[in-house]
Formats: C-alpha cells, structure tokens, sequence
C-alpha cells in the first residue's frame, strides 16, 4: 500500500503541474528503478506503472530479465560506455535518454541492427560533472546524428537542472533547455525533472518526468 500511496501523490502532483501548464499537455512519468527492488517494480507495475528507467546497464540487465514476463517499458538514463554498447542493443530499451556525443551516436549506428530511439543529451548548465553535448553545439549536433546515423531515431532532449542549483538556477537551466527543443526539426519528448524538481521542469514544458527517489526512498 505504501508504494501505492506514493505513486498516487506523485501523479496527483504531476497531475497539478500539468494543468498550471496546459490541460492539453501530456507528461509521461519513468519511474526510475535504481533504488528500487524486484519486488518493488512489481508492486508499482500492479498499480500500474510501466515505464521504468535504469541507470547502469548491469543492473537494467538484471532486472529486464528477472521481470521478462511482464510488460515494462524499459529507459536507459545513465552514461552509457562505449564497451557497453552491445550490451546496450541486447535489451532493446524503449528509449535511451543520454546519448551524449556525436562519437557515441557513431559508435552505435555501426553496431545496432535495428533502430534505435535516444534522446539528446545536453549539458545545459556546462557542469564538468555532467555528460551530454554543449548548450552552444546541440542545435549543430542533433541535426549531425539525423544526417549520419541512420539506425538512431533522435526524439528530442534530455536535460538535468544543475547539482545544488538554487531555483532560480535550475529555472534557468529548464528555460534554456526548451528554448532549444523548440527549434529542433521533429522533436516530441522534453526528458527534464526529477525528484527534486519535477514540477519546475513541467512548468518549462517537460512531457517526460524520471522519478525514483519519490518513490522508493524514504
């Protein structure tokens, strides 16, 4: 019940961002299942969850296997290693959020058989910390991998507010991040909002919402 409690707050709150934003606007949630066990992916997909994202492609391999039986649609968030490439194209995640470099986009294309959705990456707040493509190189980047990598259905962006950023930082972070979503050719999911700050990325337009700790931590 308690899992179903907080998946129930949590999507009244999406729910209360959504309509302030617009009541046409659709905001899909991934539950991001790092902190979370078997048991618990299954007790949110009995209240009726399905899209789920991982972090680390070891841990997204276990999982996908043990719960095969059931129908989740699984999200790669984490940086994704060259060397796990393959790996990578073995799940077949509905999408992969941190495509992060003209060269990793290369690397897959080469490899991957059959298409694969991703969204860009992009270092809003230029976070040394951070993967993804520079704010000032996205636009130029994402139309690279659409004319060169054919085997990589770009969808749109994925963004982080900064680490520690204060509201007004991380408003600024989402503004920016939307600002260029909108001049991308074609581009329909906005991956922006976490935990902390899921309602702020709405308000900015986010169609797409990574949430874990919500859910699993206490």
């Amino acid at each position: 019940m308690e899992l179903k409690k907080r998946l129930d707050h949590l999507l009244e709150r999406i729910e209360k961002a959504r309509l302030a934003y617009s009541r046409h606007h659709i905001v899909r949630l991934v539950a991001v299942s790092k902190y979370a066990s078997l048991e618990q992916v299954q007790g949110l997909y009995a209240c009726g969850q399905r899209a789920f994202g991982e972090n680390y492609i070891q841990e997204f391999g276990r999982k996908a296997t043990s719960l095969q039986d059931l129908p989740l649609e699984w999200h790669m968030l984490g940086h994704l290693q060259h060397n796990k490439i393959n790996k990578l194209l073995e799940l077949k995640p509905a999408l992969l959020h941190s495509l992060h470099s003209l060269e990793l986009a290369r690397a897959i294309n080469t490899r991957a058989k059959e298409p694969l959705n991703a969204l860009l990456q992009v270092n809003i707040a230029g976070e040394v910390q951070k993967s993804g493509v520079p704010l000032e190189n996205a636009l130029e980047t994402y139309a690279q991998i659409c004319q060169t990598c054919p085997k990589i259905h770009l969808q749109g962006l994925m963004a982080m507010g900064p680490v520690n950023g204060d509201e007004a930082q991380i408003e600024k972070a989402f503004s920016l991040a939307r600002n260029l979503f909108d001049k991308l050719p074609n581009a329909k999911t906005l991956s922006m909002g976490m935990s902390g700050d899921f309602e702020l990325a709405i308000a900015y337009g986010a169609n797409l919402v990574r949430v874990g700790s919500a859910l699993f931590k206490d």
